[in-house]
């Protein structure tokens, strides 16, 4: 047993699991279980889109949090605590039918899952290095494109079964109650590897500046991607053209999402990860724009490939280049990049649903997403490489 986990699938797969469970599942399970809220409780838009925000101002809030130097206890308790709790919370969204009670579960789910995406980085990002065997992150990172496709079909059950909009989140709760025990297993060891320290190879020569502008870009790309991940299953509901493809939309962007990371971090490696976040955002801003100027289920389609196909890729690209540009302070570089995207992800969604409710549309905060996403590409695409050895 010792042996598997000196394997680096042992903490690549923890990863995986982890992200899926309070990520995939905990964060984006709400897209798809979104329109039969909607129709079984009669919210707006702007109290969606603020059920949303309330999420994402916890992860801002937990993401901040994590940036501590001195947080007690160890990662790895940290980890398995903030997984509970969101699953916890994730289940608890079925009770009741209370504003008030949605915004402070989501908002202590959204504490949670910000700390599970810190912890779970930092841990086995860490012990992959110790290995020499970086490669294996992008199982990490894949993990939130796996419980994306789990909600997905989650969803799909309970609506074919004839359920409400209670029993995806209790199910959605029960099964990422169930992934602590491998991701508790795999993630186990007598000793944690310690930290990233400050090393002679740190970054210099304009790291600091560069960082500040990969933190801006990470904002500006939390803002333009999340209005379509939070709405695209109600963009579908409300077009009786697109609604026999609306379970299978959010399920080919967890598809999509999957892969990505790996094809973008190769992509990073190969032309530079300033270079390959930009072209990255460029296609998700193509796909963004697509989502409300196509006609049909394939154009439709085709924008929920290029949303899935680069959030993930880009989310890894500006969290690894983070990493690379705060060699003194890893934990905090990522921190501090989580918090930049978790404040346009709050902002993103109330936005959008507050013009909905004003305009009867998603079209225009949709093309103000892409143009955010532009902006991210603008910002980044010059940025000279990280020197080789600086990691």
């Amino acid at each position: 047993m010792e042996s598997i986990h000196r394997h680096p699938a042992a903490p690549a797969l923890g990863g995986f699991l982890a992200l899926a469970a309070a990520l995939g599942i905990g964060r984006f399970v709400y897209t798809p279980i979104l329109p039969y809220m909607v129709a079984d409780l009669g919210i707006s838009k702007s109290e969606a889109g603020l059920i949303a925000s309330a999420n994402f101002l916890g992860y801002l809030l937990g993401a901040l949090a994590a940036a501590g130097e001195a947080t007690p206890g160890g990662r790895r308790l940290w980890l398995l605590s903030a997984l509970a709790l969101s699953a916890l919370t994730t289940g608890a969204m079925a009770l009741g039918a209370s504003m008030i009670l949605f915004l402070i579960l989501r908002f202590t789910g959204g504490v949670a899952s910000a700390l599970v995406m810190v912890f779970a980085s930092a841990l086995v990002l860490d012990r992959l290095s110790a290995m020499n065997r970086p490669e294996w992150a992008t199982m990490l990172y894949a993990g939130v494109g796996g419980g994306i496709a789990i909600s997905a079909l989650v969803v799909s059950s309970a609506a074919s079964s004839g359920g409400d909009w209670q029993r995806p989140w209790l199910t959605s709760g029960l099964i990422s109650l169930a992934a602590l025990a491998p991701i508790w297993w795999l993630a186990s060891r007598r000793e944690e590897p310690p930290p990233a320290t400050a090393t002679n190879r740190a970054v210099t020569g304009g790291g600091d500046r560069r960082l500040r502008r990969f933190i801006l870009a990470y904002g500006l790309f939390g803002f333009g991607y999340v209005i379509t991940a939070t709405f695209i299953s109600d963009m579908v509901r409300a077009n009786p053209v697109l609604q026999p493809a609306e379970h299978l939309v959010w399920l080919w962007v967890g598809l999509t999402a999957m892969p990505s990371v790996a094809l973008w971090t190769w992509a990073g490696r190969r032309w530079g990860h300033g270079r390959s976040f930009a072209v990255a955002c460029l296609v998700e801003a193509v796909g963004v724009a697509l989502s409300v100027l196509g006609g049909g289920i394939g154009l439709l389609l085709l924008a929920a490939g290029l949303l899935g196909g680069t959030f993930m890729g880009i989310t890894a690209l500006g969290l690894v280049n983070a990493r690379l540009l705060s060699a003194s302070h890893p934990r905090r570089g990522l921190a501090l990049m989580t918090a930049s995207f978790g404040l346009g992800q709050m902002i993103g969604p109330s936005f959008a649903g507050l013009l909905y409710d004003l305009l009867g549309s998603y079209l225009l905060p949709s093309l103000i997403a892409a143009a955010a996403l532009a902006a991210a590409a603008a910002l980044t695409i010059r940025l000279p490489p990280v020197p080789a050895g600086a990691h």
